[in-house]
């Protein structure tokens, strides 16, 4: 059963030389708990996908449906992590993510604060929650990003090419990280991610998931 689907997906926007068509006919049935990773060269459509997806663009044409409802604009249940940095520069970790907390998810603020502790410990940053994000490696700066994304707890985690500013060592290491807390999560969150790198969208081909005892199994590469 498909959790997030999208249908006959068409994205066109209005020039002055008439309309150009982003992205057309596009069909694709994820379920959840899968990685999927969306693969091609720069211009072709991928961040317009990723954008129906997050509910940032109105398709033109066909829907974009998550849980059997039509994606209508942004929501808490879609975590986003961009390539580039997009921390708060005068905010300092713990901030960063206690303020996107404080304003979509219910309960007390010694909840939210147990939150924002718990995701921090995740990626290994808590002892340096008090640091601005200027003081951070561009590796720490993408952790603190995730664990922001995964502190909302969504249903889905769109990731728009979230290593591409990171050397190849770092790459790696946050690549292995996103797995790690994807294993660890027991809410079967989706990871839907666009990219050009080859490398970068095979890394969850050997995505190994505590119920299912099998490689590859919850991976798919477009």
């Amino acid at each position: 059963m498909s959790y997030l689907e999208i249908k006959d997906l068409e994205i066109s926007f209005p020039t002055p030389k008439g309309k150009y068509t982003a992205v057309r006919d596009i069909n694709l049935s994820i379920k959840k708990g899968e990685i999927i990773s969306i693969i091609g060269h720069s211009g072709c459509g991928k961040s317009t996908i990723l954008n129906a997806i997050a509910g940032m663009l109105t398709p033109s044409a066909g829907s974009v449906v998550l849980n059997n409802q039509n994606i209508k604009g942004p929501g808490p249940d879609r975590g986003i992590v961009f390539q580039n940095y997009s921390l708060l520069p005068w905010l300092t970790v713990y901030q960063n993510i206690f303020q996107v907390v404080d304003s979509v998810m219910e309960g007390t603020t010694t909840e939210k604060h147990e939150i924002v502790a718990k995701n921090l410990k995740m990626v290994n940053l808590f002892e340096h929650k008090d640091k601005l994000p200027g003081q951070l490696s561009g590796g720490m700066k993408q952790r603190v990003a995730i664990a922001r994304a995964f502190a909302i707890n969504p249903g889905v985690l769109l990731m728009d090419e979230p290593f591409g500013a990171l050397d190849a060592l770092t790459k790696g290491t946050m690549q292995l990280e996103v797995l790690k807390l994807w294993n660890l999560d027991n809410r079967e969150k989706t990871i839907v991610m666009i990219t050009h790198d080859i490398e970068e969208a095979l890394f969850g081909a050997f995505a190994k998931t505590k119920k299912q005892n099998r490689n590859c199994k919850n991976a798919r590469i477009y």
